[in-house]
């Protein structure tokens, strides 16, 4: 996969040989994004039943590596809804198959493809359902990375703009840099280049004065878990942009596909919010030299919870969702003939 802690700098690709290389890719940011990430562990489930069909002299050795791999993978990053629906995809079928560990190797191979094929998918259609909701020369503001390298490919919020560009070449993007990680500046920026969008870098703190000067005509974000309600668990930042939107008389619009949405989570207050390395934040380099005291106590949430109250619209594959979001994502997530929630 695309190491995205390299990028812009480099462009290099890693080889996982391993279920626990995928867990510590998915840790450690090699691989973001709630739809990525859930590609990711799908691959990673698979990778583990091919090297444990090779080892195993037996099912029951196989189905104990299978559910120590199944279990870390799940894991390895807690606030994305998409890797947790991903793994129990797969290991639904471990679980119910009752062939060869090299025959369920197989199947989980052909899952993994899939689950990676669809959320391409997936994007495109969130892209072409979104094109009515934008005007002409729209300045469309982003916050994190939901572009390509978030999903596997093509991008919910990212391909929301690919959509409304291609229709539109008088849109133009603004980009939060989106600190601590910088994946605006260094993801989002880094793929508007490679396309050609034209767009202009700014640091978070200077969303309000754009959005004063009418110079916002949308935001457009991705999501990692969206609750029943329509609450939104996006990057941290992301609650701060919609207040700002709100005040401004901008609509937030989301974009993510029905894989994000968790049905069985009332509201955003019950989805657990990742808490990262205190050092993302101490020692952020400026001019070479680090940002704070080496000992400065930090606190680094990795996502924040925006109330559906401040989201105009969320979009997903089956098309323009509106409140109320229970009625209406509860029909989505029909329409794409998921599994119940919960």
């Amino acid at each position: 996969m695309l190491d995205q802690t390299r990028l812009p700098g480099e462009v290099v690709h890693v080889t996982l040989p391993g279920w626990p290389d995928v867990v510590d890719a998915i840790r450690t940011m090699v691989v973001r994004g709630a739809p990525a990430i859930g590609v990711a562990g799908a691959m990673g489930v698979a990778l583990a039943a091919r090297n444990a069909a090779a080892t195993s002299a037996t099912r029951q050795a196989f189905d104990a590596e299978m559910g120590r791999a199944i279990a870390e993978l799940r894991d390895a990053r807690p606030t994305a809804v998409n890797l947790a629906w991903a793994v129990d995809r797969l290991a639904g079928i471990v679980a119910d198959h009752e062939g060869t560990p090299a025959e369920i190797a197989d199947e989980l191979d052909a899952s993994a493809r899939a689950i990676h094929s669809d959320e391409v998918d997936r994007c495109m259609a969130i892209g072409r359902h979104s094109l009515p909701l934008f005007s002409r020369g729209a300045r469309i503001l982003t916050h994190c990375n939901a572009g390509a390298l978030a999903t596997g490919g093509y991008g919910t919020a990212l391909g929301v703009v690919r959509a409304a560009y291609a229709a539109d070449p008088g849109v133009s993007v603004i980009v939060d840099e989106t600190r601590p990680l910088l994946q605006g500046s260094r993801l989002t920026a880094w793929e508007l280049e490679q396309e050609g969008i034209p767009y202009t870098l700014i640091t978070d703190n200077m969303a309000a004065m754009l959005m004063s000067e009418g110079r916002v005509t949308h935001v457009v974000v991705g999501a990692d878990r969206i609750a029943a309600n329509g609450d939104v668990v996006n990057k941290i930042g992301t609650y701060g942009v919609a207040v700002l939107a709100r005040e401004h008389g901008i609509p937030v619009i989301v974009a993510a596909p029905t894989s994000t949405l968790d049905l069985s989570m009332p509201s955003a207050a019950e989805i657990p919010v990742e808490e990262r390395d205190p050092d993302e934040v101490r020692d952020l380099a400026l001019f070479g030299r680090a940002a704070s005291p080496a000992g400065a106590p930090v606190a680094n949430p990795a996502f924040d919870r925006t109330p559906a109250r401040l989201v105009a619209a969320i979009v997903t594959e089956q098309g323009v969702h509106r409140a109320p979001y229970e009625r209406s994502l509860r029909q989505a997530w029909d329409a794409a003939a998921h599994d119940p929630p919960g």
